[in-house]
């Protein structure tokens, strides 16, 4: 059987939902907003993951990194059609976004972002530097 997780992050906390490959929830859970955080508690769950979720906000970037460097098939995904698709849902709260995300992973209905290398982060945090420092000038 195929699992497939949504992850709601927000900077503090991150609401995560699993699903099956029949769209049952296996289970749902909140961890801290960090790679090592989310990494431990999606192994807690014990099965393979066909795919893992989440959208593109601030924290992706980082959030993607850590989860691929563990080996977890996560995507980072376009917000605007994640936001279409949950407008449907009565209720607007983590736990039932995360549920959405894993819906969405399930059916394979999302466009996938393309999320920057850490290095390419890295020069252009040098390179807005560069930029204010010589505006100031």
């Amino acid at each position: 059987m195929m699992y497939y997780a949504g992850m709601d992050v927000s900077l503090e906390e991150t609401s995560i939902c699993i699903v099956d490959e029949t769209g049952r929830i296996v289970k749902e859970m909140r961890a801290i907003s960090e790679p090592p955080a989310l990494v431990t508690a999606l192994e807690e769950f014990g099965l393979p993951m066909e795919r893992i979720g989440l959208e593109a906000c601030s924290l992706a970037a980082w959030l993607h990194d850590g989860l691929r460097s563990a080996g977890l098939t996560a995507v980072c995904i376009e917000t605007r059609q994640a936001n279409a698709a949950m407008k449907m849902m009565p209720n607007k709260t983590d736990r039932n976004d995360a549920r959405a995300l894993a819906q969405i992973m399930r059916t394979g209905w999302f466009r996938q972002v393309h999320v920057k290398s850490r290095q390419c982060r890295l020069w252009r945090s040098l390179l807005v530097a560069r930029r204010t420092v010589m505006n100031e000038m």
